[in-house]
C-alpha cells in the first residue's frame, strides 16, 4: 500500500486514545502489527504529559499520523494541524472537521476548504469524510491523494452501515487509496471492509475498550489480512439459487 509516496505493509491503522494504560497501548500496537498510529494533539497536551507520551510512541517505531480530532471549524482544524506539524515533525495530518455534535459526522464543506488550505501549505492530508462520491471528488481536487470514508459514527461500533456506498466508492475511485475510518466494532467488520476492496481500516475504540485490548488488536490485524486476501483471491458472487457442488452428469442411476 502506498500513501503519499510512502510504502506501508500493514493495512491496519490504530488509534491511541482510551487505553487503560500506556503499557497496554504499547502492547496493543505491537500485537496489531500496524505501521501507522494516530495521535490527537489535544491528547498530547491536555494533562501536561504529552512529551513523555510522545517519546513512548516514537520508541515503538510506527509512523505518526496526528489528527485534528474535536475541531468544529476550518480555522480550528487548520491551526491544530500547524501545531501538530511542529510538535510531531511530519506533514501527515488526519483532517477532521466535525459538523454534527451527536453523530460526529464531518462538515464536508469545511473539510474541503480546510483540505485545500493545508494541501497548499505542504500537508499530506488524510481526510475523514463521508461515503459521498461528489465530496470525494472535491477532496481530490483540493489536493488529497486518499480518502477516509466512515463506516459508521465514531466510536459507535456499528460496523459498515452502508456497504453499497463503499462498494460504489471503490468502483468510482479505482486507483485512490480508501481507508475506512470509524465505526469498526468487530473483527468481522474489518474483514468486511477489506473484502469490499478497501485498502485499509482505521480503528481505535474497538481495541482500546475491549476486555483484552492486546488480544483484540491481534484479532483485528488477522481479520484485516484475511479480508484483503479474500478480495485479492476473488470472492464468490452470491447466487439466488442453490448450485450443487457435485455434478449430476456421470452419476450412477440406481433402479
Amino acid at each position: 500500500m502506498k500513501l503519499y509516496r510512502r510504502h506501508i505493509d500493514s493495512r491496519l491503522l490504530l488509534g491511541t486514545a482510551q487505553y487503560p494504560s500506556p503499557k497496554v497501548l504499547e502492547e496493543a500496537i505491537r500485537a496489531s502489527n500496524t505501521q501507522i498510529i494516530t495521535v490527537s494533539l489535544r491528547r498530547e497536551t491536555a494533562d501536561g504529559s504529552g512529551a513523555g507520551f510522545w517519546q513512548n510512541l516514537r520508541d515503538i517505531g510506527a509512523h505518526i499520523l496526528p489528527n485534528t480530532a474535536g475541531c468544529h471549524s476550518v480555522k480550528e482544524a487548520v491551526t491544530t494541524a500547524h501545531m501538530a506539524r511542529e510538535l510531531f515533525d511530519t506533514n501527515w495530518i488526519k483532517l477532521e472537521v466535525i459538523g454534527h455534535a451527536d453523530t460526529l459526522q464531518p462538515d464536508v464543506f469545511g473539510l474541503v476548504e480546510a483540505a485545500r488550505m493545508l494541501s497548499a501549505d505542504g500537508f499530506e492530508v488524510f481526510p475523514y469524510t463521508t461515503d459521498d462520491l461528489v465530496v470525494g471528488e472535491r477532496l481530490l481536487d483540493a489536493g488529497c491523494e486518499l480518502l477516509m470514508p466512515w463506516g459508521a459514527p465514531i466510536g459507535s461500533g456499528q460496523g459498515l452501515r452502508n456497504p453499497d456506498a463503499l462498494r460504489a466508492m471503490r468502483a468510482h475511485f479505482p486507483d485512490i487509496p480508501l481507508i475506512v475510518d470509524a465505526g469498526i466494532g468487530r473483527p468481522s467488520d474489518a474483514a468486511q471492509a477489506m473484502e469490499l476492496g478497501m485498502d485499509a481500516v482505521l480503528l481505535n475504540t474497538a481495541v482500546a475498550r475491549a476486555g483484552d485490548p492486546v488480544g483484540m488488536a491481534r484479532a483485528m490485524s488477522q481479520a484485516t489480512d484475511a479480508g484483503r486476501a479474500g478480495y485479492e483471491a476473488g470472492l464468490m458472487a452470491p447466487r439466488d439459487m442453490a448450485v450443487p457442488s457435485t455434478p449430476l452428469l456421470g452419476m450412477a442411476e440406481l433402479g
